[in-house]
Order: structure tokens, then sequence, then C-alpha cells
């Protein structure tokens, strides 16, 4: 097997043949999929790095990759003896990948990415700032001739969700798409975006690990929606619903000479999330106009319906229930003196939660992290490099699962026995800031990048922070991360009705300790009066939280009254799903604090 320099060296001679001077290989498909099949995670295979974000750069005389605070010890760890350098981002110092590219190259140079997985706005950003330089982009695909045993593109069987759970039929969510479309100035659209063409034709698969997408495109007009994929993967009778709704069925590979062939004048709606090779193709054929814009499916997607609602409140339980099971095993386990490790608690969630109806799956791999390797906020043991869980200290599970109706998102941070005095402060803190966010009440209008504010304001008195937003949306049946909703302090899209958002801020100090405490609310209407109309959250999340590292007396009475609220409506919710042990167990785990 090549090491991480040989396979960059190799890549330095496909660069010099294709006359490039220097090559961009983001975390991408054609998609611009956060979590990638194997087949396009070639910035893992040339750098080693295995993170779900980051962008590598290779030029002709030095490389470097670019991570957030999420990745920074794994990326450090991962790229140890390599030529990487390491990029943090939005550390003070650090370039830009398009600054360090600026400054890399000059006059008559030229950088090469592939624009079947490179988002256009990508492009477009670098070809301004590099034409100042006197170089271009040149897109080429460098990847596919030289990545050795490269994993097969994946076409698993796919399949509709029924309306009745969807709460909306593909037909009218096309005459919704339609509309927005018209109000943008457009008539059609290239639908790129896994989860957008998920959602917007009730389509599923399991092309993704842990997300259920399947690979496709939906060209959206006026008049005519054609989705693009592979067809022997869909049952006749999945087309047959399609069609009936209006959705004409074609080849995935079809795409990009559709969109040069087509003869309509057409205004096109391209978001710059899209790829590059599609922008290019629409750009080719001169009975298009390019119209830049957001994706209008990010933002009706946003916002669940009452059938999603329900369905994922459905869904919370179930989980709830495995993860009160996998806690009474995780002490059983502990007390019995048994060898457990982070890689047993990652099999026991993914046994318990296959054991309930409906499941498919986990919808991320599961953090499991003790000790001090819960300060590295993506943390994944594998059974070569593992941790044995001792009766001290605490153990960080961050972990979820895919239903048929619906997507979980969920941490717990346990102690496993004795704790410093500092442990417990911080758990407490932590605490704090979770249920600060979740009985908040908020004007109609604050943002994410508003709300996060108040979240970190309990840990920010003591002089800490978190490097990472504060929560994220979640799809239904779908990505564990999605938006247009975050808390995290750039994001400028209000709060609505119907949102949902995690909650989730943590203390991570390295060598030390990780903390992370997290449930799914829902957002919802609260008092309206001279003032506007007041938003709040609900919890969707049914699991206890660990009350034994607590400091009560840091708590304040509404604070606890939030926390003794939760916790009997996780009681109320669970008991009767449960074991008259189990029952009794979880009694005694939700007890008002005093």
């Amino acid at each position: 097997m090549k090491t991480t320099n040989e396979k960059i060296a190799q890549l330095r001679a496909a660069m010099q043949a294709a006359g490039a001077n220097a090559c961009l290989i983001p975390s991408s498909d054609p998609h611009s999929s956060e979590y990638l099949p194997d087949h396009w995670k070639a910035r893992a295979y040339f750098s080693g790095f295995t993170g779900s974000m980051g962008t590598l750069v290779v030029t002709d005389t030095a490389s470097a990759l670019w991570a957030d605070g999420r990745y920074f010890i794994q990326a450090e760890r991962q790229l140890a003896g390599s030529e990487i350098q390491l990029q943090k981002i939005a550390v003070e110092g650090t370039p830009t990948v398009t600054e360090y590219l600026t400054d890399a190259l000059g006059e008559g140079q030229v950088l090469a990415l592939d624009g079947m997985v490179t988002p256009t706005a990508t492009v477009l950003e670098l070809e301004k700032a590099l034409a100042k330089k006197g170089a271009k982009v040149l897109s080429v695909d460098l990847v596919s001739p030289i990545w050795e045993d490269r994993p097969p593109v994946p076409s698993t069987p796919a399949w509709l969700v029924d309306t009745e759970t969807a709460g909306v039929s593909a037909e009218e969510k096309l005459g919704r798409l339609r509309k927005k479309l018209a109000e943008a100035g457009a008539a059609a659209m290239v639908v790129s975006r896994l989860d957008s063409v998920a959602w917007l034709l009730n389509l599923r698969a399991a092309d993704l690990d842990c997300t259920p997408f399947a690979l496709a495109y939906c060209f959206v007009t006026t008049t005519n929606a054609t989705l693009f994929i592979d067809q022997s993967r869909m049952p006749e009778e999945a087309i047959a619903a399609l069609r009936a709704q209006g959705v004409g069925v074609e080849s995935y590979d079809r795409l990009l000479g559709t969109l040069t062939g087509y003869h309509h004048d057409r205004v096109i709606l391209v978001d710059g999330s899209t790829n590059w090779a599609i922008y290019s193709a629409v750009c080719q054929n001169p009975n298009f106009t390019v119209k830049m814009g957001e994706d209008p499916i990010q933002a009706m997607k946003g916002v669940k319906n009452a059938a999603e609602i329900k369905n994922l409140m459905n869904c919370h339980v179930k989980d709830g229930v495995a993860m009160v099971r996998f806690q009474i095993w995780l002490e059983q386990q502990m007390a019995a003196g048994a060898t457990i490790t982070e890689v047993d608690v990652d099999r026991k969630l993914m046994e318990l939660r296959a054991e309930q109806p409906g499941n498919l799956g986990v919808s991320f791999d599961t953090i499991a992290a003790y000790g001090a390797n819960a300060a590295m906020m993506h943390y994944h043991a594998t059974p070569d490099n593992c941790t044995k869980l001792e009766k001290r200290g605490f153990l960080l599970v961050d972990s979820g699962g895919q239903y048929a109706d619906g997507t979980t998102d969920i941490t717990r941070t346990y102690a496993l026995g004795e704790l410093t005095e500092n442990e417990r402060t911080y758990y407490t803190y932590v605490l704090k800031s979770h249920i600060d966010i979740a009985k908040l009440q908020f004007l109609s209008g604050c943002t994410g990048g508003n709300l996060d504010v108040m979240a970190r304001a309990a840990v920010w008195q003591h002089g800490i922070d978190y490097r990472c937003g504060t929560g994220h949306g979640v799809g239904f049946i779908g990505g564990v991360h999605e938006g247009p909703q975050s808390l995290r302090v750039t994001n400028t899209v209000p709060f609505q009705p119907g949102m949902t958002i995690t909650d989730e801020p943590g203390i991570y100090e390295e060598g030390e300790v990780g903390i992370r405490i997290e449930n799914e609310l829902l957002c919802v209407e609260r008092v309206k009066n001279q003032y506007g109309q007041f938003l709040g959250f609900e919890s969707m999340t049914r699991c206890p939280i660990d009350l034994t590292p607590v400091r009560p007396e840091l708590l304040d009475a509404d604070e606890k009254a939030w926390l003794n609220a939760f916790h009997a409506e996780t009681y109320r919710d669970l008991a009767p799903l449960l074991t008259e042990e189990e029952a009794a167990w979880l009694a005694e785990k939700t007890k008002p604090l005093a």
C-alpha cells in the first residue's frame, strides 16, 4: 500500500502531465454531499485524513489540508509523518484555500480540479481570484486514472415514501417548487443536492452510509420534471407512481447531454452547490439564461409538516427506548467489572436500535469516546484503536438512528465512576447552556446566529468556548445535518414554527475531557402580543440526562424546573414501552432534582 507522500507524488506527476501547477481535491461528490460514498472519498485517499470535512491542495512544491475545529486533533494525528501541512480553519493567521492558491500560483499557471465534484460557487471564487494573478482553472479528472482499487459507484434499491408518511405528495411539492422558481424569476432548475431530490420526490435509497438517499438529479421546468437515476434499482411500481405524478425517469448519466441539447428558452436557477460540470453544460446552451440563486427546496423542507412532526415524535420515542436499554446495559456491565471498549458501546447501540420497529440503521457513525478521547468532537473508535472503559471519568456517546418514520441525533455524557470537581463543574456548565436554549422564548425573526450567542453565555462567562455550532437541522428520513437553519454564529436564517434543531453545547479540553449533551428540539409558537409573535422550543428527544455529575447549586430555579419537566415527559412517553424492571429504573433516573 502506498504511503500518503507516495500518493501525493503520483498526483503531482498527473498534474504535470495535464499541464497543471496545483490541484484542488474537495470533500465532495457530484451532489455536494456532506457524507460521501466511498467512490468519492478522494481527499481521504490522498491525504490519509478521514474526517467528513476537509480540502486538500497540492502544488508543485507543497501540500496543505484545511479542517475545522471539530477535526484539529484528529487531522494532526492522521497527517503526522506526511508532507501535508494542516491549515486550521478560522484560526488567526490561517489563509483560506483561495488565499493560499492565489499566493501559490502566478502568470500562466493552472489549477486543476474535477468539475464533476467541485461546487460552482467554489470555482467561480477561484477563477475570479486567480485571474488577478494571470492564472486559470482547468476542469479535469486527475484522480480516477491513479486511484488504485477505487470503490464502485453505489446503486442500492430505491423506494418511495408513501404520502401518508411524508405528508405531501411529489406532485404537490413540484407545484410548490414551480411557484418558488417563478417568484425568483426562473422557469427551470436542476435539483442536484441529494437531500433536495429525496424530499421533492419522496425518494429514498441507501447510496450513502447512514443517509437514505439515492444518487439522482431532477430537472424541473414549468411543464416537466425528469428524474435522472440508475433505473435498474427502481421497482416498476415506483417508476409508474412517479410518472403518474408528472415525473419522467431517465438514466443517471444522461443529464449533461439533456442540458446541452435542451431547445426551449428558459431562465434556469443555479444554486452555488451545483457542480461545475452542470453549470458549464447550462452555460454552453444559448437557450438557457443562468440566474444564480439558492436552492428553494432547502427552505421548504426545513419546515416540517404535521405528518412529519407526528412521525418524528414517534421515532424519537422508539430511539429513547433503545437509549434507555443501552444505559441499563452499560451500568450492568460496569458494575460486573466486564471489559468494555468504545467499540463495544458502538456495537451495542447498533444492536438495540435494530430491534426497534422500522429501523433502517444508524444516522451517522457513532461517537463513543471515553475520557480525553471525547475532546475530539468527531472521534471514532475502531477495533484497532479504541479505549477500555474504566470506573472513573466520562463516556461521551453521540449517536442516532434512521427509521422509516424519521431521523434522530442524540448525545449523552455518562459518569462511569469517580469524577473530579472540575469534571462535575464543566458538566453542569454544559447542562446550563443546553437548558438555556431549550427553555428560551424569543421573538419571531431571531436567527440561528442570535440564539447561538445566547447558548454560549453559560460557558463564555467562565472564559470557555467550543469550536463548533451549538446545533443543526435534522432531515426527515434524511441527512442528520440539514438546514438551512442552524445554531451557529454565522447563520442568518430566522427560525419558523416546524423547524427542528439540535441543542448540543459542549466543553472540550484537549488531553483532559469532552462533554456534550444533545436533544433535538422543535420550534413552536408561544405567546403573541403587542410586541409580536414569540417562539420557543419543545424537546422531541426522550432520554434521561445523567444527573450524577450535576452540581445543583449552579442551576437556577428555572433550569431545575425545565430539567424536571423534561424528565417527567421522558418517563411518561417511554415507560409504557419498557418492561416493569426497566420502567422502575427509568423512574429512578427521572426523579425531580431537588
